[in-house]
């Protein structure tokens, strides 16, 4: 048992059940609006049936290759110590290429920059799928027209609202509603292609690539819409750590691809027999009667989707705090039976802003549909990118084979790209502003921690030759355990001097503590801390996580026990250093002044160090340092 959770191992069906919701949620809701999109009469391209046929044929092909081969297949694969997403996999690329300085460094920048591509998806995933399930309603009477976006942004605010309660209560739903969502689905698309099979036609590759070649550029630019199909994808690797690759294998080719496989048909099915239906083709894909139950069933399964996505970016925010790419937030953990359950009120309020902001400044999912593809594909680009390092130097797989096994999905990636780009100034801008100002953040904030560790440890006493002078003439002691948290543990903690200053007196134990995050997902008990006797009752502790495991000191104390060092929790007093920036200006570049100031103000706004590394409030004492950078 590991920190994630407790209880029983789940059958695989069981996990796979949970998987449709968390994991498919996203690709499971792009049939409502990646056909229509696809065949946007803006495009230039007449709905006759040959180009219906080629267009359809695109959407299965980029289902099999992207999803299907890449992902399902290979990146799966790519495990790190059962976690997966970007920054699992950056992490495994690191390690892969550890030693090789410049190219681990062009890694690590590039991983960023995918994963924060990531928030931008993050943003218009909630946007475009509730918007285009409540368009719905368009279908039925235009009266409700006006309406579509007042609605949307309640059913946002909503979501956004409950998340910090969890989602406990409603999760034990999101896999049956999701089933119900892909049965649907299915259902709607046999309906169709009983019709008209001719549609089947479509399965055939040739169609794919007389589409792509028989229209000039507009079949290029038509790719920006076909993409939408595969949006998502990404979920399935960075939710490996929940349900495991077997269970999101088998929900996959098991009800999720024939599902959508059908639904896609289905829709090039209507267009066939009605070209007109391109208005909506997922909605007029169904009867009549089922217009407003479909409504419903898509807005909920859209919510659902919103809220997969939503817990991957706390997800990925936590794990980029504790690889130190952004300063540290508040954590709320909403679930006392799964420690992944995570809330972050700083990122939920941001995502909240920015999803509104997008709805009612993109107005509607065909504008959305725009600026979507750009943040899809750029992440997924990186993560083809990324894969080739770790099958190449962590598995040790020949270069050919690894060129080839990559080459491919990168030629397919990098082709999506640049279709998506011409939709830039449409709207391809919002997600590369928010992607830039977020990497922007993550570099800043690295490079700072950097330059910060580096101006404390040139300024440091080297910490066992002054104990060893501070014991020759030794202070007065006092009972108890002062345990300094230090983040260079071989120098002496500001902290310290400080109280030998101003109190002229050491407590009777007293323990120099270092927490460190490390690229893996998680770190057992067993190797959790390491002791160090350094004489007169004072130790050396390290502390180890992976960034998937929650910091609790208080808790790593009480495991020095096995190596000699016991605590009593009611004995032990924390110190800490508060560092103060201070931003030096003379002589330095527009550029590196700027930096610093924003170094120095996301310092002063980061997460209180007491709750994140799980510190009992009444027993610290905070000790100020100024430093100039």
């Amino acid at each position: 048992m590991n920190e994630s959770g407790t209880g029983k191992p789940q059958s695989t069906a069981a996990l796979a059940l949970l998987a449709l919701g968390v994991v498919y949620g996203d690709i499971g809701t792009s049939p409502l609006y990646a056909v229509k999109e696809t065949f946007n009469p803006a495009h230039g391209i007449p709905l006759v049936e040959a180009n219906i046929l080629g267009g359809l044929s695109c959407i299965f092909w980029a289902l099999m290759l992207v999803v299907s081969l890449k992902y399902v297949t290979l990146v799966l694969r790519a495990s790190n110590r059962g976690e997966g997403g970007i920054m699992a996999l950056l992490a495994l690329a690191s390690e892969a290429v550890e030693g090789r300085k410049r190219l681990r460094a062009a890694l690590l920048v590039t991983g960023v920059f995918g994963a924060a591509l990531f928030y931008g998806d993050a943003v218009l995933t909630p946007a475009i799928s509730v918007l285009s399930a409540v368009e719905g309603l368009e279908v039925g009477t235009e009266a409700f027209k006006p309406w579509i976006v007042p609605i949307s942004v309640g059913i946002i605010v909503a979501l956004f609202l409950i998340q910090k309660h969890g989602t406990g209560l409603v999760g034990a739903l999101f896999g049956p509603v999701c089933a119900a969502w892909f049965l649907a689905l299915a259902a709607a698309g046999v309906w169709n292609i009983a019709g008209n099979p001719a549609v089947l036609r479509a399965l055939d590759p040739a169609h794919a690539l007389h589409f792509l070649t028989a229209h000039g550029l507009a079949s290029f630019l038509v790719l920006g819409s076909v993409l939408l199909a595969v949006t998502g994808a990404e979920a399935l690797y960075a939710d490996m750590g929940h349900f495991g690759s077997r269970a999101i294998r088998v929900a996959w080719f098991g009800l999720v691809a024939p599902a959508l496989v059908l639904n896609y048909f289905g829709q090039g099915a209507l267009l066939l027999a009605n070209p007109k239906a391109v208005e909506n083709p997922f909605y007029l894909a169904f009867p009549s009667w089922a217009l407003y139950p479909m409504v419903a069933l898509a807005t909920a399964a859209t919510v659902i989707a919103s809220q997969a996505t939503i817990s991957g970016a706390y997800s990925m925010t936590r794990q980029a705090i504790q690889l130190g790419f952004l300063p540290r937030a508040q954590i709320l953990h909403t679930s006392s039976r799964t420690m992944g359950q995570v809330y972050m009120p700083a990122v939920n309020w941001i995502l909240l802003a920015a999803v509104v902001a997008a709805v009612v400044g993109f107005g509607s999912s065909t504008r959305l549909a725009s600026a979507y593809g750009v943040a899809v594909m750029g992440t997924m680009l990186v993560t083809t990118f990324l894969t080739f390092f770790v099958i190449r130097y962590k598995w040790g797989y020949p270069l050919w084979l690894c060129a080839l096994a990559t080459g491919l999905f990168a030629a397919i990636d990098a082709t999506f790209f640049a279709a998506a780009m011409h939709k830039v100034l449409e709207g391809g801008w919002f997600p590369l502003l928010l992607g830039a100002g977020v990497f922007g953040l993550m570099i800043t904030w690295r490079r700072g921690r950097t330059a910060l560790l580096r101006t404390l440890q040139a300024s440091s006493v080297p910490l066992e030759p002054f104990l060893e002078s501070l014991f020759l003439a030794p202070p007065q002691r006092v009972p108890g355990t002062a345990v300094f948290l230090t983040a260079t543990p071989d120098a002496t903690p500001h902290a310290l001097l400080h109280s030998l200053k101003h109190y002229r007196a050491l407590h009777a134990r007293n323990i120099f503590l270092t927490v460190g995050f490390h690229d893996v997902p998680w770190i057992a008990f067993g190797d959790r801390v390491r002791c160090e006797p350094l004489g007169h009752d004072c130790w050396r502790v390290e502390v180890r996580y992976g960034f998937m495991n929650r910091a609790d000191v208080a808790a790593a104390l009480e495991l020095c026990g096995p190596q000699g060092l016991e605590v009593d929790p009611g004995e032990v007093s924390y110190f800490l250093s508060r560092e103060k920036i201070l931003p030096v200006a003379e002589g330095r570049k527009l550029l590196e002044r700027w930096r610093n100031r924003a170094f120095a103000a996301m310092a002063r706004n980061a997460g209180n160090a007491t709750d994140y590394f799980g510190i009992p409030t009444n027993r610290v004492v905070e000790l100020g340092t100024r430093v100039q950078l």
